[in-house]
């Protein structure tokens, strides 16, 4: 049972995990870890949410303990993150800037962006994952979608 969730799931939870850190090998290596702790935990599974959903949840957690353990070793843009709160990526110019430009946002903007535009979770999902309803969801990655739009005019 758990080899198919992992041959259903473990691209989306990578690519979620790949969102928060920005590396591929610790993105790889917390995707494992995330499913360790699924198998550990398989039956505490209620079916409350999406699988999907309840593996994100886990990888969020195992994101914050790696943060909580290596906050000394962490670049800035990280050291305050737990308080406030692949396949390969070839890209065109006009992608990789965009993504940057998504990069840049603050929290929770950028990673309802990534969940939605990277993982293709629907906005039901991606409220379950960070605690918000659907329609704050809707109404985040619209206002992230302005942002992005108001920025690359801005440059033409």
């Amino acid at each position: 049972m758990i080899e198919e969730i992992y041959a259903l799931y473990s691209k989306k939870v990578f690519l979620f995990l790949l969102s928060k850190t920005n590396n591929e090998h610790l993105a790889e290596e917390l995707t494992q870890e995330t499913f360790f702790q699924a198998v550990q935990s398989i039956d505490r599974f209620k079916g409350n949410s999406s699988i999907l959903t309840w593996l994100c949840g886990i990888a969020k957690n195992v994101w914050l303990k790696y943060l909580r353990n290596h906050q000394e070793t962490l670049p800035m843009e990280y050291a305050d993150l737990e308080i406030a709160d692949s396949q390969d990526i070839n890209v065109q110019w006009e992608q990789k800037e965009i993504l940057q430009l998504i990069h840049a946002m603050n929290e929770p903007v950028r990673e309802v962006m990534y969940l939605r535009l990277i993982s293709n979770l629907s906005f039901a999902e991606i409220g379950e994952i960070i605690g918000k309803t659907e329609n704050w969801t809707r109404v985040t990655f619209f206002r992230g979608k302005q942002k992005i739009v108001k920025e690359i005019l801005k440059d033409e």
